[in-house]
């Protein structure tokens, strides 16, 4: 079983003792708040009181900074779980002991995110400032914490995929970075840059809905998708009526995607599979 691994419990161990863990969870959140008071005093400084209305900004502005928080903590945390063990040549000593590759990998990836799952969840009384004001309504909130998991799902999948790959921890690292800033931004890119394409092309001067591959690009880019969440809308123009939602795009890609990053990081720690 899981809690019973020795794997996961060593690394649980290690990551939550000490001084370290409470101090940077408290200057996470000394930072958010701080963000969320200086906000509302520039918006009252302007108008001489605060409106309400404007706690969709504080909500965007909070829900972002946490992406940002996922896209460099959890890549970080994992790209160095395999290729560290490696370097301290310690590695093969774990892989005589009676746990499986696949249970190795898990094990490092769930300590790995526990930390940022933590920092995700002690985020959450912050928006209960929010919602005092109104404004946003808990679906809301409880759709953007559920895609923050999605998210940090396939970003430790990455980072673990990395770390058995690479040797050194240094390269997988910024490897793992590297494909993050390729979803982030190098998807927007290509999608922009086939629907100008679309819409230059004489055959389809002027097509009432964006193209299936832009859609799929806007659907699996993580930005893009919290400003949907947001209430921002499309980001390239009116899309085609799928059978599944953006959401349930960006969901099943990214579970899958994660699975199999997964899967293939356990079959490639295995000593004994096919060269």
């Amino acid at each position: 079983m899981i809690i019973a691994n020795p794997v996961l419990l060593k690394e649980m161990r290690q990551r939550f003792r000490g001084i370290k863990a409470p101090l940077i969870l408290f200057i996470y959140l000394m930072v958010l708040g701080g963000f969320i008071l200086g906000y509302m005093y520039l918006i009252r400084d302007r108008l001489l009181s605060f409106d309400p209305s404007e706690s969709m900004g504080i909500f965007a502005m909070l829900s972002v900074l946490q992406l940002i928080l996922l896209a460099f903590v959890t890549p970080g945390l994992t790209a160095s779980t395999i290729s560290g063990e490696r370097e301290r040549q310690t590695l093969n000593v774990l892989l005589t002991t009676e746990l499986k590759p696949a249970g190795i990998v898990i094990s490092k990836m769930i300590s790995s995110c526990a930390f940022t799952l933590l920092l995700l969840i002690a985020a959450l009384p912050l928006y209960s400032v929010i919602l005092i004001y109104g404004g946003i309504s808990p679906t809301q909130l409880w759709g953007v914490f559920a895609f923050y998991l999605v998210t940090m799902f396939l970003f430790g999948a990455v980072g673990m995929a990395c770390s058995t790959f690479f040797q050194r921890a240094s390269i997988s690292t910024i490897t793992s970075y590297g494909i993050m800033a390729f979803l982030g931004a190098g998807t927007a890119f290509l999608a922009a840059f086939i629907n100008d394409a679309a819409r230059d092309d004489a055959v389809y001067p002027q097509p009432e809905v964006i193209p299936f591959s832009v859609q799929f690009l806007q659907d699996i880019n993580p930005v893009l998708v919290l400003a949907h969440i947001l209430g921002g809308g499309p980001a390239f123009g009116p899309e085609a009526d799928w059978i599944l939602p953006y959401w349930a795009v960006y969901a099943l890609f990214y579970l899958g995607v994660g699975v199999l990053l997964l899967v293939w990081s356990g079959y490639r720690l295995n000593p004994l599979r096919k060269k």
